[in-house]
């Protein structure tokens, strides 16, 4: 260790970072490497890529397309990273060559506008703004990398069709957002035989990587940054094939190793709302590799707390009929809202608890793993009482939803005519939405703060050289409450091809 790391060292405790979560963030392990310390390069590269997923195969393509060496860096034994298994959803939009074949109009305006309004004030504006104006040549650029979408339409709330590729992925049609900006159908997904749109995007991304002359290397775990004596990154240390190994990155490192969601500590130090889910949702490397060292490096953090909560109670669509209430025995959302951003309610302003109320004709109709049954009455006041709910609060909120639902309106919550009913025919059921009991997956969205090439800031907001920030190892598109599926992919990829041009150009 040479005086410049022992002294940053130092000055890293004496702010108290250590103190912050050294179970979590383990500064020590990650604190980089001084230029001085390694001996000789094992490996050298031009960009070197922590993570295959979406995010760094993006940016290996674009390396390469810009003529640089490109090296992705997978900590397991397979690349694809979270993105593999997701739904392969990327949320586009403006009027895309597949919104246009199938009849659909957009605008980049109706776009901004819905993402800067649903996603509150946590939005990064600037981000958002350019991404709604890329957006037509990224969907381009999926294309050109061997991503194919199918000419076909699903009007259902969540793609179930294996033939289709677009479909509203998020609250556009609900309320208040379908009146304020036109709706459009923004996800865009590869046809898949098991709905495994995740995995056919990987297959097309990570050939395409390999066609360009990308290299991969899987088993191989990035643990410490390596710096110039100005400060530069230089490369990384990695643990590969049981030995330490060097590697040198002449135009600069891009952190793309997931999020934390499986680092059970680092969660519940950052984001207890997530802590409390019950189905961390990412492959197994998401232990916040990254992020570690970006802070170790000086890089700052944004909105660690945030994440997406799902709460998947449709297909079928017709459980939305029912009502979801809170422990005061009240509604407190748009039912027919994207199932995010009803899972973010519930999560972060409903301490974790709440219940779907049906009846006969709005149930499941077997016994679904997604939401375990509460309670089941004769009548909505033996339910309420199940429950433990304020006396006659149920009933309050009940009688007030049926009287206007037998008129077709919902003057509280809007909901789209096709899902308000009365509830009326007993059996009336209670579903568990609470986040700990209900098949619940979280992921987390903070990360490094990055700028608009995905350089990853320090705490004066200036970029720290050559080194790179996406995906979920960096604070982007998304933010808590999430607004529709893919926009983390969408995210990964835009900003992944950024930083890679932006160190092609350096």
């Amino acid at each position: 260790m040479n005086d410049q790391t022992s002294s940053r060292r130092r000055f890293l405790k004496s702010l108290g970072l250590a103190a912050a979560g050294a179970a979590t963030l383990n500064v020590d392990a990650a604190m980089p490497m001084g230029r001085g310390d390694v001996r000789r390069w094992d490996l050298e590269t031009d960009l070197l890529i922590v993570g295959s997923g979406v995010a760094g195969v993006s940016a290996a393509i674009e390396a390469r397309r810009s003529n640089i060496a490109a090296l992705m860096l997978e900590r397991q034994h397979l690349p694809g990273g979270s993105s593999g298994i997701s739904g392969g959803v990327c949320y586009l939009g403006g009027g895309t060559p597949l919104q246009k074949a199938l009849g659909f109009e957009d605008s980049v305006e109706a776009m901004l506008g819905y993402m800067l309004a649903a996603s509150g004030p946590y939005a990064s504006t600037d981000k958002i703004q350019l991404y709604c104006e890329q957006s037509l040549e990224h969907f381009d650029w999926f294309v050109a990398n061997g991503v194919r979408y199918a000419q076909k339409y699903s009007d259902e709330k969540e793609i179930s069709i294996p033939d289709g590729s677009l479909y509203h992925c998020g609250s556009e049609r609900a309320w208040p957002f379908r009146e304020q900006f036109k709706p459009a159908p923004r996800g865009h997904v590869p046809p898949s035989e098991h709905l495994t749109g995740g995995r056919e995007l990987m297959r097309a991304l990570l050939a395409a990587a390999d066609a360009l002359g990308a290299r991969l290397i899987v088993n191989a775990e990035a643990q410490r940054l390596i710096v110039e004596t100005d400060g530069r990154i230089a490369g990384a240390r990695i643990h590969l094939d049981g030995k330490v190994r060097h590697v040198r990155a002449r135009r600069g490192v891009v952190l793309a190793a997931g999020g934390f969601i499986h680092d059970a500590e680092m969660v519940t130090t950052y984001a207890p709302e997530l802590a409390a889910c019950s189905t961390p949702w990412g492959r197994a490397g998401d232990l916040g590799i990254g992020i570690r060292m970006g802070i170790a490096a000086g890089g700052a953090t944004l909105r660690m707390h945030h994440g997406f909560v799902i709460t998947p109670m449709y297909p079928p669509e017709t459980i939305l009929r029912g009502i979801a209430v809170n422990a005061a025995g009240q509604r407190f959302t748009p039912e027919d809202g994207y199932y995010g951003m009803v899972g973010h309610d519930i999560a972060y302003r409903q301490n974790g608890r709440a219940w779907m109320i049906v009846d006969a004709d709005s149930a499941y109709g077997w016994n679904d793993f997604r939401l375990p049954v509460a309670a089941e009455a004769a009548d909505i006041a033996t339910l309420e009482k199940m429950l433990a709910l304020p006396d006659g609060a149920l009933l309050q909120t009940v009688d007030y939803y049926n009287r206007h639902a037998e008129h077709g309106r919902d003057p509280l919550f809007h909901k789209e005519a096709k899902f308000i009913a009365p509830l009326q025919t007993a059996p009336f059921k209670a579903y568990d939405l609470s986040t700990h009991h209900a098949f619940t997956p979280a992921h987390t969205f903070g990360g490094l703060h990055t700028d608009l090439d995905a350089r990853v800031l320090d705490a004066w907001n200036e970029p720290i050289p050559g080194l790179y920030a996406a995906g979920r190892s960096s604070a982007g598109l998304p933010v808590a409450p999430y607004i529709a599926s893919g926009v983390s992919i969408g995210d990964g990829s835009f900003f992944g091809r950024r930083a890679a041009r932006h160190a092609a150009r350096a």
